[in-house]
């Protein structure tokens, strides 16, 4: 059996859409990413109407091992695992030792609020703070004319 993979064509999109490349240049990285390894799993969690959680599976790694960078629109995790000098003759191997790189992307006014290690899971707490000129907003109405004329 064949697995055939069909980007879409966005073209139409930004022909009549002004301002939303980055919307479809979002969608055609996800597109083109479909093929990532899985490592290490995690969830997305909502907590609340605007509270996020990331969680991910780090079993092995230590808190000086992992690094979290947020710049911009764009959160990076990273784990790498510290050269071991000991050499270890395994019958079995489940538990991957190898460093990842994941990389998630923010929607607009999404902030990191905090990260915690506690067995083996690191959590990722995040917040979309939406700024006060974009907040729904009550208009008055009057019966007199607002402008003069």
């Amino acid at each position: 059996m064949r697995n055939f993979s069909i980007s879409p064509d966005l073209t139409p999109l930004y022909r009549s859409a002004i301002g939303f490349d980055r919307l479809a240049q979002l969608a055609e990285h996800a597109a083109a990413n479909n093929g990532s390894n899985g490592y290490p799993p995690y969830n997305i969690e909502l907590l609340g109407e605007n509270h996020y959680r990331i969680t991910m599976a780090v079993a092995g790694f230590s808190m000086t091992e992992l690094d979290i960078t947020s710049e911009g629109e764009k959160l990076v995790i990273k784990g790498s695992k510290a050269n071991q000098k000991d050499e270890r003759k395994y019958l079995h191997q489940g538990i991957a030792e190898r460093g990842f790189e994941r990389t998630f992307q923010l929607a607009d006014h999404v902030k990191v609020i905090g990260a915690e290690l506690e067995n083996g899971l690191l959590n990722i707490d995040l917040e979309r703070e939406i700024p006060e000129a974009m907040k729904a907003r009550k208009i008055e109405i009057t019966s007199a004319r607002l402008i003069s004329e």
